[in-house]
């Protein structure tokens, strides 16, 4: 029988890629607006806990287990900033395309050398809303940030995050490629691993 699971996003880049990486495995994945169920406030001074905040308040509206991502963007020059708040570092809100000029322009002129940086994913897995032990999972995705955006695909900072292992922008690889290398998809294999594992 298909598991049904919530997981507590709108975002439909997410939406889709999650999708994609649990396709394997006997589940269906419903995003929580299908559900009406209201955005959770992310309190949390981490990734993995507002990733707990969201799954949490997925769980307890829909009465399904609830898969939460909390992810972003650090740059070590600007000492792991937008982190936590990669979605809304121009503003409340911002754009995507908002929050790449602000990056942007933070980090004009500055050598390649000092534009170092990687993707954060925090996932977290919860059977009910009061789960004591949710299954965490990370992934983290190294590479740099350009000058100037390139390529079409993807979503948020993927323009400006070149990957070196590639030579090319996240915007600019095929989606199954960028499901392997991505810190999305390294913390997907490592969460469907233990979900199969805890079953």
């Amino acid at each position: 029988m298909t598991q049904r699971i919530v997981l507590a996003t709108g975002n439909k880049g997410k939406v889709r890629e999650l999708g994609d990486l649990l396709s394997a495995l006997d589940i269906e994945i419903i995003p929580q607006p299908e559900f009406g169920v209201p955005e959770a406030e992310e309190t949390g001074l981490t990734f993995v806990e507002n990733a707990i905040i969201k799954a949490r308040n997925a769980a307890a509206h829909t009465g399904l287990p609830a898969i939460a991502d909390d992810s972003g963007l650090e740059v070590d020059f600007l000492k792991g900033a937008p982190g936590i708040y990669s979605s809304r570092f121009a503003g409340p809100e911002a754009t995507s395309s908002d929050n790449v000029d602000k990056l942007l322009a933070t980090l004009k002129d500055l050598p390649d050398a000092e534009r170092t940086a990687r993707f954060q994913c925090l996932l977290v897995f919860m059977e009910h809303d009061k789960d004591p032990t949710p299954l965490i999972c990370q992934g983290s995705w190294e590479g740099r940030i350009l000058h100037q955006r390139q390529g079409e695909g993807g979503f948020g900072y993927d323009p400006v995050f070149y990957v070196p292992t590639h030579d090319c922008a996240s915007a600019e690889l095929a989606p199954e490629q960028k499901n392997q290398l991505s810190h999305r998809g390294q913390a997907l294999r490592k969460l469907v691993e233990a979900m199969k594992t805890s079953n």
